[in-house]
């Protein structure tokens, strides 16, 4: 029950946020539409046009998962970093649930309402590009459960490296290219990063969404 209720207000604080601050929320989702506007336009014009379909099908899968890595992984770096800032870092740590399972409840939340987004930049691309991926909803639903529960992990490494540096914020910036090149990189292409956490459930995902792959 106090796990539930520890959900719950987080998952308040989090809709509250986005709400209060709508201008930002708002700037953050065109910002990442118009990049895959700009990778649309440059696949178009100076892409294969033999492979322009699949290409720009790779395109929207691969920044759809930069986006939800970058917001579940970096979150929690700049939620740990803003609690240093406003001096409650310590309270959290006082606190009867403890310093993680709040910041468990926080990264949980973020993520669902960041799963809800990229919903609807999922669709907002298809319907832009004119290509629309396989969406089996039962085949992708425990690739990508696992795939988050490692990006999860992946976001308490940085958490932990937030407390002990305290300034990471140029850290945080590189690290969103480093995703990038994680998302984007197929492992065709790169077999050795299938090692690394959540990719190799991201290359399955793709998988099933431009080619149609099952479980079985």
């Amino acid at each position: 029950m106090r796990w539930l209720n520890l959900l719950k207000a987080n998952m308040k604080k989090e809709y509250i946020e986005l709400k209060r601050y709508l201008p930002n929320t708002i700037a953050m989702l065109l910002t990442f539409y118009i990049i895959f506007l700009g990778m649309f336009a440059g696949i178009q014009l100076i892409g294969d046009p033999s492979a322009q379909d699949s290409n720009i099908q790779y395109a929207i899968v691969n920044y759809i998962f930069w986006f939800l890595s970058f917001m579940v992984i970096n979150s929690i770096g700049y939620e740990m970093i803003n609690e240093a800032m406003k001096g409650t870092l310590e309270q959290l740590s006082m606190s009867p649930m403890g310093m993680w399972r709040i910041m468990a409840a926080r990264l949980i939340s973020t993520t669902f309402i960041n799963l809800v987004i990229v919903v609807v930049l999922l669709y907002l691309s298809m319907a832009t590009a004119g290509q629309w991926l396989n969406i089996d909803v039962i085949t992708i639903a425990p690739i990508l459960l696992l795939t988050v529960i490692s990006m999860f992990g992946v976001g308490f490494i940085i958490a932990g490296i937030s407390i002990i540096l305290k300034q990471v914020q140029a850290f945080l910036q590189i690290l969103q290219f480093i995703l990038m090149a994680l998302t984007f990189i197929p492992l065709s292409v790169s077999p050795v990063l299938a090692f690394l956490p959540f990719v190799k459930g991201i290359d399955m995902i793709r998988e099933i969404m431009i080619n149609g792959a099952a479980l079985n």
